[in-house]
């Protein structure tokens, strides 16, 4: 009898648990049921069914598809960090993805086309060749989505914006300063980028009127494949006898710089010959102020990078650029924003490169005895 009431207690608090335990699973359930359907009708028209995910998607920010060249440049991701950090300054809610295409045409294409599929707002292109874009450009813009050509021109494809530097100033610039070192025998060779590259067309060009206007011979002209620095420094040691009677070299940026005068080292022409480029990488700089090289052309990429921030930001909101000066694409005249580059020399490095916080004095001058 006792055996039997023991298990008689416990057969009811057992009873107890297991209907407390319905009643608050109940409840939950019921919780559960009815978030669902607030999640559900939000949002939703006649016969669709949303979910969770796909409010999330319908979030109200701005997001940014950015496509890179590749990082072989130095500066490009200098400038990819500051327009992401420009971006977040203007609007803490807005989001960038960045594509890099590592220098394949093909990858970018479908990188743009991905974040096409992805409706971002609007597109930032540093495009690897400025005549193969403009039919996924094309789409970009059926798809309502407008387009930024930064710092490269995508040619016939109707951008919305491009912003860049005055690139045929950069050339001027560059042959200028080969000028005031000096040219005896009047004879220059060019290593140059790559033909895909529309700025290189642009630099040549002012680089070619400076050399033209003053008798200037350019005795040779290599563009390297994708701005591969390392092929422009093969050619170099491929066609050196060819600098006997060679003043200068003009390279297409500072890359090509640094492997040329690792050529020239080689072949105990380092400082025989001058040289000049773009970019103000951090070895140019200190070039410059060591004497091995005549000048780096400085384009203060922080102001391009902020001022695309803003633009990127403006379209994707649909606001008017305000942006007056045209240039022609090939087919279409565009809005186009530009800066102008500084030449730099050991005489203003301080008060340009050093003074815009691009690089640190003590990086620059590491290798300068006081």
């Amino acid at each position: 009898m006792h055996n039997y009431l023991v298990y008689k207690a416990k057969y009811n608090a057992g009873i107890k648990i297991f209907r407390r335990f319905i009643r608050v699973n109940s409840i939950i359930s019921l919780m559960l049921v009815l978030m669902l359907l607030l999640v559900t009708g939000c949002g939703s028209t006649a016969g669709e069914v949303g979910t969770a995910s796909d409010m999330l998607e319908k979030e109200d920010h701005i997001v940014v598809g950015f496509s890179i060249d590749s990082y072989l440049i130095e500066r490009w991701q200098r400038d990819t960090d500051i327009f992401a950090a420009k971006l977040k300054e203007l609007d803490s809610t807005a989001e960038i993805n960045l594509q890099n295409a590592n220098g394949d045409i093909d990858t970018q294409i479908q990188q743009i086309k991905y974040l096409i599929e992805k409706k971002v707002d609007v597109l930032v292109i540093v495009c690897i060749d400025s005549d193969s874009l403009s039919e996924v450009v094309t789409e970009a813009k059926s798809a309502g989505i407008p387009v930024i050509a930064y710092d490269r021109l995508i040619k016939n494809a109707d951008v919305d914006l491009y912003i860049s530097f005055d690139n045929e100033k950069v050339g001027t610039l560059m042959g200028e300063a080969l000028l005031k070192a000096g040219l005896p025998n009047k004879k220059v060779m060019m290593l140059s980028g790559p033909n895909e590259d529309n700025n290189v067309s642009l630099v040549e060009s002012g680089f070619n009127k400076v050399m033209a206007s003053n008798d200037i011979e350019i005795v040779d002209t290599f563009h390297a494949p994708g701005w591969k620095a390392e092929e422009a420094a093969t050619y170099l040691s491929e066609h050196i006898t060819e600098l006997n009677s060679v003043d200068a070299i003009m390279c297409g940026n500072d890359n090509i710089a640094t492997n040329a005068i690792r050529t020239l080292s080689e072949a105990r022409l380092a400082g025989k010959i001058n040289i000049v480029g773009q970019d103000a990488d951090l070895e140019a700089c200190q070039r410059v102020v060591e004497g091995t090289q005549v000048m780096t052309v400085y384009k203060p990429v922080e102001k391009l990078a902020q001022a695309a921030a803003e633009y990127a930001l403006a379209l994707a909101k649909g606001e008017d650029l305000g942006v007056s000066t045209t240039m022609s694409d090939g087919s279409y005249d565009i809005p186009y924003y530009f800066l102008d580059p500084i030449a730099v020399t050991s005489e203003n490095m301080d008060e340009t490169v050093i003074a815009s916080g691009f690089h640190l004095k003590e990086e620059v001058y590491m290798n300068v005895s006081n």
